[in-house]
């Protein structure tokens, strides 16, 4: 296991300011929109740096969702057709207005070729990160197992894939050849994003990946771990802390999935083969910490206690009543602190403002500070 304690964490993404959103909708000319990009990045690494966080990202500012980094460098995609998903409809504004969900297939697109890689994943992120930042480098990638069952439509992509599986395949050598790089550049905190673990959670969406997507749940789980545990074993080196981050969709503050982790804790938290396991703990949905049970003694469990959904700030006593509770089923020195997903999945951001964003930001670092000092 890697070293460095990152007892305050968070999940990656920042929400992307006023100027720098326009500039990207609006289709500014490329070296304006590095300018921009380039001018919000260094703001946000020295606020984190002031907040006390031991590793930085970049706040994805230069992606327009968590997983752009992925289907930018990669040819292969139709970003203009998209597998339908329902989300919530119960997100709102601060004014109370309902929030919209971003379509679909403004999120990623269906596979409908071969894929090639044309770019390193994190190309466009990492020099500048790695030329700024001001100690430990935490860079965030997609897990491979977010694409079969979003990017795998019958009818087009079977004539290139012939399944789920061959596609998830495919994704998982690219991944693994990047997160190979990473892992010898000098980044110290690897994070994959997997938020297609919450299907297996769900009985709605294991029906749905029954029916639709015609794999079996069972089978379609094991095939996930490996491909996570290929990258993570890629990426295994000396001084390197690889993690995974679970959510039940953050899409404008919308959700699609709930239920514990119960269902699939036992061989998620024991096969994995992760330093730390970034969970989201922020309401009901998530369920309670007794799966907590099966995590092994050598591995973190990060609780994402705080929302980085809505605006109300959580306030300190419920944290640390919360994380007392979850230290009665696994070590307190196992244990961390960040918000339940980041706060811009996709570019257009969840539904609070900054200085929102910041203050819980506070509040996980002072959190954290007390309890493990």
């Amino acid at each position: 296991m890697a070293t460095a304690s990152f007892r305050a964490d968070h999940v990656g993404s920042f929400l992307r300011p006023a100027e720098l959103l326009q500039a990207r909708l609006s289709r500014s000319p490329l070296e304006q929109l590095q300018q921009l990009e380039d001018a919000h990045i260094l703001r946000v690494i020295e606020k984190q740096k002031d907040l006390g966080y031991e590793a930085v990202t970049d706040g994805e500012l230069r992606r327009s969702n968590f997983m752009s980094d992925f289907t930018d460098a990669v040819e292969g995609f139709d970003l203009g057709d998209a597998v339908p998903r329902h989300w919530d409809d119960d997100a709102k504004e601060a004014s109370g207005q309902p929030v919209p969900s971003t379509p679909v297939s403004s999120i990623t697109g269906i596979v409908n070729a071969r894929l090639r890689q044309r770019q390193p994943l994190t190309g466009r992120e990492l020099p500048f990160l790695r030329q700024h930042a001001p100690g430990h480098i935490k860079m965030t990638l997609p897990s491979a197992t977010q694409f079969p069952a979003i990017s795998f439509k019958y009818g087009v992509t079977d004539a290139v894939y012939k399944d789920p599986y061959t596609l998830l395949e495919e994704i998982t050598a690219i991944m693994t050849a990047d997160m190979a790089s990473l892992a010898g550049s000098g980044v110290s905190y690897i994070q994959i994003d997997a938020p297609r673990y919450s299907y297996f959670l769900d009985p709605k969406w294991c029906h749905w990946m029954e029916s639709e997507l015609r794999v079996n749940t069972d089978d379609m789980l094991t095939a996930s771990l490996h491909a996570d545990n290929a990258c993570f074993a890629a990426a295994k080196q000396s001084g390197v802390t690889r993690a995974i981050h679970l959510c039940r969709g953050n899409n404008r503050s919308h959700w699609y999935a709930e239920g514990g982790y119960d269902a699939i804790a036992e061989r998620l938290f024991q096969e994995l083969d992760v330093d730390r396991f970034l969970l989201e703990y922020d309401d009901a949905r998530s369920g309670g910490f007794e799966p907590l049970r099966f995590v092994p003694r050598n591995k973190i469990v990060v609780l994402g206690l705080v929302s980085s959904k809505h605006s109300a700030l959580e306030k300190k006593e419920d944290l640390l009543r919360r994380i007392d509770e979850a230290a009665k089923v696994v070590s307190l020195e196992q244990l961390a602190l960040s918000p339940q997903c980041g706060f811009a999945s996709t570019m257009e951001g969840n539904a609070l403002t900054e200085a929102d964003q910041w203050a819980k930001l506070q509040l996980v670092a002072e959190t954290a500070r007390e309890v493990w000092g």
